[in-house]
């Protein structure tokens, strides 16, 4: 199909590619389920053996440009790649291959009064493009969960991982071949200017499905130049609500969690409130923990009443998306305090409470809009690996057509079908 773009449209290089991929989209929905996951094994295979040093030596110039360049903390943590973080990769998409095949599954199958039988099937979206920042592994991730889906992949990653990127997306083009599948289902758009991005975003009748994952810019850049589909995977500030009632150990637990344990990614926690009626108890022992840690933590009035030594926070701490060891802290007054704050400044992405009381927790549910609400457990669970999904494209923070990590069911459509005898509409 040609696409439809105005004069500025996609130049040469990326709409040649764009064609490229586009001619897989048939074959690979067309595949068996024992093709596509032979070639993911086949990958998890070379992450782990013969691809594995020329992944890391890669990896190595990329992080070493970076550092050289200034890049904080939180962005070479995102950057990173090592031996460990290598064999969860290859763990991940050998657990995507394990899933069920998702491509021609019936769902909703009923038989009318007439004897029509309806359902509706899962079919692939097509031709998916996905524009992402720092994160190497997403390159994998994004790869497996398409080709596992019958979805061919463009992946235009940033220029801070460029030679990441390009050794891991070459990793499919081997087990592709082998098992009868198009090397095009799997293509890389080495990083240049922002004007492949437009190229991208204006490639109707190409490009099916768009994908920014990246910093506020990137996915406001994107969302105002997309003439196709465009799903966000946008920032998160995320909160953990403590009640007056949560055991209070447990809050320690999971505060530090969601704050500490990798502070530079998107479901991190980066505001903390704490309901009046512990916060006494809870705010100084929760700081001192926090510290402990290496966290600085900005509190509100009350917080600062408590723990006078406290960084003041401002208006713009509770919106902001720090991606570091600094936590934001407010004393609200109950849930209704809490749900307040974070309609007023959460981002939809995860939003924790921890309570002993189970009405409050299903309130809290209910009526908390995100894509992932949790009770008594860490922000950091919303992570398709995490609920297993086996990888995630990424966390969609908008409603159409996905809400939350982006796995195997999210990366189909559903057509309708009908199974007849004959029948006729009067």
């Amino acid at each position: 199909m040609a696409p439809v773009h105005d004069g500025d449209g996609p130049h040469s290089e990326v709409e040649v590619l764009l064609r490229s991929a586009r001619r897989a989209c048939g074959p690979l929905a067309r595949s068996s389920a024992e093709q596509r996951d032979a070639a993911l094994r086949a990958v998890a295979e070379a992450l782990r053996g013969p691809a594995r040093d020329a992944v890391l030596e890669a990896n190595a110039l990329d992080v070493a440009d970076a550092r050289r360049a200034g890049a904080s903390a939180a962005l070479l943590d995102r950057l990173r790649l090592d031996g460990v973080r290598l064999d969860a990769l290859a763990e991940a998409v050998e657990t995507v291959a394990g899933l069920p095949d998702p491509v021609g599954r019936l769902h909703d199958r009923r038989t009318l009064p007439n004897g029509l039988e309806v359902a509706r099937m899962n079919v692939p979206l097509g031709l998916v493009a996905l524009v992402y920042e720092s994160r190497p592994n997403v390159t994998v991730d994004a790869a497996a969960l398409c080709l596992k889906s019958g979805n061919a992949v463009v992946l235009r990653g940033g220029r801070e991982a460029a030679r990441s990127n390009a050794v891991l997306a070459s990793l499919f083009g081997g087990p592709l071949r082998q098992a009868g599948l198009p090397e095009s289902a799997v293509c890389h758009l080495p990083p240049g200017d922002r004007s492949e991005i437009v190229a991208l975003c204006r490639a109707v009748g190409l490009v099916d499905l768009l994908v920014p994952r990246g910093g506020p810019e990137l996915v406001e850049r994107v969302v105002a130049e997309a003439r196709v589909p465009v799903l966000q995977h946008a920032r998160g500030v995320c909160h953990v609500y403590v009640d007056g009632d949560a055991d209070l150990a447990m809050a320690e637990r999971i505060a530090l969690n969601a704050k500490v344990q990798r502070p530079g990614v998107c479901n991190a926690m980066e505001t903390l409130l704490v309901d009046r009626a512990c916060a006494p108890a809870f705010v100084p022992r929760i700081i001192r923990a926090m510290r402990a840690a290496g966290v600085e933590v900005r509190g509100d009035a009350s917080v600062q009443a408590l723990v006078p030594d406290v960084v003041p926070a401002t208006e713009a701490d509770f919106d902001t998306e720090h991606l570091a060891l600094v936590l934001s802290m407010a004393v609200v007054e109950g849930l209704e305090g809490a749900l307040a704050h974070i309609a007023r400044h959460g981002t939809r992405h995860t939003e924790a409470i921890v309570t002993s009381d189970p009405e409050k927790g299903r309130r809290f549910v209910r009526e908390v809009d995100a894509s992932l609400v949790l009770v008594n457990a860490s922000t950091r669970f919303n992570d398709g690996g995490q609920l297993g999904l086996g990888a995630e494209l990424g966390i969609s923070t908008t409603k159409l057509h996905a809400y939350g990590p982006m796995g195997l069911e999210e990366l189909c459509a559903r057509k309708w079908v009908a199974f007849g005898s004959g029948q006729v509409r009067a």
